[in-house]
């Protein structure tokens, strides 16, 4: 990567659990960060005055409001995929539409975020781009097949972005977490979830990006 300093940082899905937590901790780190929201507008606002940031709303399933905003925040030296959206239930009782939208947001809202910020990163020949997928996406999970489909799926999409950018001194990278302790599993008692392993925290995952954006 380029000496130039990473001072930008937009994260997606910024004012949910583990996305706050990623915000909180770029912050701290001396980004200037973007928290993206859908719905939630008062928890984005509320985050990005707690850390000196600016909240973004856009849906990052639709491609042109994922442009407004880039256009809106200005260049992008870092961008967190961290927005998802999850559907628990047998697969066979899923409709097309859940299918859908699971896939809108959690691989092409990914894809249409690392294509609104590319071309400056490639202009400046530096960036990071850090996709959260899941532990799901590599072993896959029961009553969560569409989730752990679309959570591969960003896998592979950042493992071919990564080889294709590398050259312009872009990074990429996919952190897969286990069980994390957010709303998302609120469903799950905690008995539950300790089942299919150790239980995480959202500051472990900020901490893994961070590591992540930090690495050579």
């Amino acid at each position: 990567m380029s000496e130039r300093k990473i001072i930008t940082a937009l994260v997606t899905g910024g004012a949910g659990g583990i996305g706050s937590a990623i915000c909180r901790r770029l912050a701290a780190d001396g980004y200037f960060v973007a928290v993206n929201y859908n719905s939630g507008r008062e928890r984005a606002e509320r985050l990005a005055s707690e850390i000196g940031g600016v909240a973004l709303k856009a849906d990052v399933a639709d491609a042109v409001e994922v442009a407004a905003m880039i256009e809106k925040f200005g260049a992008v030296d870092v961008l967190v995929n961290n927005a998802g959206v999850a559907d628990y239930g047998l697969f066979q009782l899923t409709t097309a539409e859940q299918r859908a939208r699971v896939f809108a947001v959690n691989i092409m809202g990914a894809m249409n975020c690392a294509a609104a910020v590319l071309p400056e990163m490639l202009r400046a020949q530096s960036g990071c781009i850090v996709n959260i997928s899941s532990i799901w996406g590599e072993v896959g999970a029961s009553c969560e097949v569409v989730y752990s489909a679309s959570k591969a799926a960003l896998i592979g999409f950042s493992k071919a972005l990564a080889r294709e950018v590398e050259p312009s001194g872009i990074r990429v990278s996919y952190i897969a977490p286990g069980v994390i302790d957010t709303p998302m599993n609120a469903r799950f008692t905690r008995e539950e979830l300790a089942e299919v392993g150790p239980i995480g925290t959202p500051e472990d995952v900020a901490e893994a990006v961070a590591a992540a954006i930090g690495s050579e």
